[in-house]
């Protein structure tokens, strides 16, 4: 089948299945969300205007923590631009949480490799492990939690925080979605009521009409980057900490100083991003998802298998490609980051990263260093040869990126 034909079958068949409806009704639901938030909290243009030195009085930033706290069904929230990737976040929340002596448990499996040295997977005289505190884990089976696994655990052991990591990070399991995380909350919490229950959200935000902090489902604390889908392409930086206003506290206050917690820390001129990227993230978010039902669609014509399907829930804006091929997977990447806006010009090659024991291929043609949600595909150089393509800012702008990837593999075949 020729290239041209291939592309004209995979538009007809969005069109006959209607396959972005879905997707066009949730962007229509948080944009309703959002834009209820901002007039809820009385967002003015005043509130742009960012703070210097401790911070204090900063009516904008208090502002932006409502509305983020309203948008994800939160208590509360803690926005800012002090942290510097979603990493960043979680490692503050488990040392806002964790005491000596407690137990760090989690359910989803090894969480992302970058934490390796902040759990002490990997020997870090700064780690959780360095401060007394435990760690251990269980792994999903069948792409659902272990519950037999839990139930032996928890009865045998007290544990202080579970986590659960809703993306797959460099794995080839299925993310998480939030019926699987309402039963298996019900399940912990009727075995140890008291036990706070975390997520790392991150990739996951507005693609399900609830929360992980809903009441409907239960979560105590959830963690998420800025530079992914609540930022909207416009935040340059930040994440977020969103869920019950003691465990917030608890977490501000490990940012900041005990005793000052959220009250301080300059916004200098970040709240106009925050609340702008707030803003356009439904229809970022709705862009990315149908980007990777595109790609999905086209790449399982050509024999590809991809995760998840076309026609399958999206849990994340994460679309896994297996090569089976180290060629195939530097191919597609290569493609990516040639129809990027930045730096398309730049050929990525696999290299060590930090945090990361395989070398890692990564295009990210981005206005903001290492942004997931603009358009971006990476991967580990190990079998089976899987991109994680992510985001994108508009759906004609991941077409183009996912047709010139595609180009790339078939002219090499």
């Amino acid at each position: 089948m020729m290239f041209e034909e291939l592309v004209k079958k995979v538009d007809q068949k969005i069109l006959d299945e209607n396959l972005f409806q879905k997707i066009d009704q949730l962007e229509s639901f948080y944009s309703n969300k959002v834009l209820k938030a901002f007039k809820e909290n009385r967002v003015s243009e005043t509130d742009f205007h960012g703070t210097t030195g401790y911070g204090y009085n900063d009516t904008g930033r208090d502002k932006i923590d409502n509305v983020f706290a309203n948008v994800l069904d939160s208590e509360k929230a803690l926005v800012r631009s002090q942290f510097i990737s979603g990493t960043h976040a979680l490692t503050v929340t488990f040392f806002g949480l964790l005491r000596p002596n407690d137990t760090l448990l989690s359910i989803s499996g090894l969480p992302y490799d970058t934490l390796d040295e902040v759990i002490g997977i990997k020997d870090n005289p700064s780690s959780l492990k360095s401060f007394g505190i435990h760690f251990d884990y269980i792994d999903l089976v069948n792409n659902d939690f272990d519950y037999a696994k839990i139930e032996d655990y928890l009865k045998r052991r007290k544990v202080k925080v579970i986590e659960i990591q809703r993306s797959r990070g460099y794995s080839n399991r299925l993310a998480i979605n939030l019926d699987k995380i309402k039963k298996v909350v019900a399940f912990i919490k009727n075995i140890q009521k008291d036990i706070i229950i975390m997520v790392d959200n991150c990739y996951c935000e507005m693609t399900d009409y609830l929360n992980p902090t809903s009441k409907e489902i239960g979560c105590d604390i959830m963690v998420g980057s800025l530079i992914k889908n609540l930022g909207g392409g416009v935040a340059s930086n930040g994440a977020y900490v969103a869920g019950k206003s003691n465990l917030v506290d608890l977490v501000a206050e490990r940012l900041t100083v005990p005793g000052q917690g959220a009250e301080v820390g300059p916004s200098q001129n970040m709240n106009k991003e925050f609340l702008k990227g707030l803003y356009m993230a439904p229809s970022v978010i709705a862009s990315s998802l149908k980007t990777n039902i595109f790609a999905s669609l086209i790449l399982e014509e050509l024999g590809y298998f991809t995760n998840p399907k076309y026609n399958e829930e999206q849990v994340d804006i994460v679309l896994a490609i297996t090569f089976n091929n180290p060629d195939k997977l530097i191919r597609y990447v290569e493609g990516i980051q040639a129809m990027s806006a930045i730096d398309n010009y730049v050929k990525p090659v696999p290299s060590d990263m930090p945090g990361y024991s395989d070398k890692i291929i990564m295009a990210s043609g981005s206005f903001t260093q290492g942004s997931s949600i603009e358009i971006s595909c990476d991967g580990p150089i190990r079998s089976p040869y899987i991109a994680y393509q992510q985001g994108s800012l508009t759906y004609q702008y991941g077409r183009l990126a996912v047709l010139c990837a595609i180009k790339r593999l078939l002219d090499e075949e």
